[in-house]
């Protein structure tokens, strides 16, 4: 599959000052095909064909895809096309909630070159990196780190440490964020907009790849880390006026099923006021792994309702891979 489009060549990235080699680099991304059933849970929300970019990495034992994990949640297929052009199947190995990230391993030999990782801890603001996707310079483009901070999504999902990162690539999910070194620093998430000093920017959000070293091994062996998984309400909730807000629901999911509707305000959590999103999400995890009683207080209209939702884990309402 070919894309048809470029960046300018002014955005571009240049050899000059990096001490590695671009195109080694762009040699380790590969376009990242997958195909999702119409009945899926999130079907409806990402898409049943979702396209980006992965990196070629490696483990203690073999190469495997490090990608983001909403374009490979509950793919069905997913195929891969290196530098090259050349084209082969793989299959998805895991998707780790906490971080983002999600784990691919190509079905034949992957005659590319694994990305070495670094770490993000040392990036300061203003610090130059390059965004890589596949399909090389074309597709890459030179950027500046240019805030660092506490992320929360609507979707249950929370960084503490998120980077960000301008100009922003125009299909950023997957690419790898590389510093002058030639390390891998993170995985591309999102496009955002960032305020800085009352000045919007667009910006791009990565998932920093210091995450990933203390689970890789077990998304591997056992295709998820080795940890309790956090309950999970299946709720969007969105941020407004200092209230939290349910903005829509997973039909079916916990959430759902306990009866909470869009436009509930939710007050409490557990008898703790929530004003934020990282507010609700912690005070939510707080209560235990999934499958534990989250009470909630929630104001509809004028009435004040308190509720118990039963939680889940995330993972038993996806649809599995087909076996390889």
């Amino acid at each position: 599959m070919r894309e048809e489009w470029e960046l300018p060549v002014a955005l571009r990235p240049r050899q000059e000052g990096l001490d590695f080699d671009l195109e080694t680099a762009y040699r380790s991304l590969v376009l990242l095909h997958a195909k999702i059933s119409d009945d899926s849970w999130t079907a409806a929300d990402l898409g049943t064909e979702r396209l980006g970019s992965g990196v070629v990495i490696r483990s203690a034992e073999r190469k495997v895809i490090l990608t983001i994990g909403y374009l490979i949640t509950e793919a069905q297929s997913i195929w891969l096309t290196t530098r090259d052009g050349r084209v082969m199947q793989a299959y998805p190995l895991a998707y780790d909630q906490v971080s983002g990230f999600g784990l691919v391993q190509p079905l034949g030999s992957l005659d590319a070159p694994a990305l070495e990782r670094g770490t993000a801890s040392a990036l300061g603001i203003g610090d130059r990196v390059i965004v890589v996707g596949h399909g090389g310079a074309e597709h890459s483009l030179e950027a500046r780190l240019i805030a660092r901070r506490e992320f929360a999504g609507y979707w249950e999902y929370l960084l503490d440490d998120a980077l960000f990162t301008a100009p922003p690539h125009p299909q950023w999910g997957g690419t790898a964020l590389i510093g002058s070194d030639g390390l891998l620093l993170g995985i591309g998430s999102l496009f955002v907009q960032e305020t800085l000093a009352h000045e919007n920017f667009d910006a791009n959000m990565f998932v920093p790849v210091d995450l990933l070293e203390p689970v890789l091994e077990d998304m591997i062996q056992l295709g998820q880390p080795r940890r309790q998984p956090r309950p999970w309400l299946g709720v969007y909730t969105a941020e407004q006026a200092d209230r939290v807000m349910v903005a829509n629901l997973m039909r079916g999911g916990p959430a759902h099923r306990a009866g909470l509707r869009p436009g509930d305000v939710i007050a409490e959590v557990g008898g703790q006021p929530v004003r934020s999103l990282p507010q609700l999400f912690r005070a939510v995890w707080s209560a235990g792994s999934a499958g534990a009683q989250v009470p909630l207080t929630l104001t509809r209209g004028k009435q004040s309702l308190h509720v118990s939702v039963h939680s889940g884990n995330r993972d038993d309402f996806l649809k599995k891979p087909l076996q390889h």
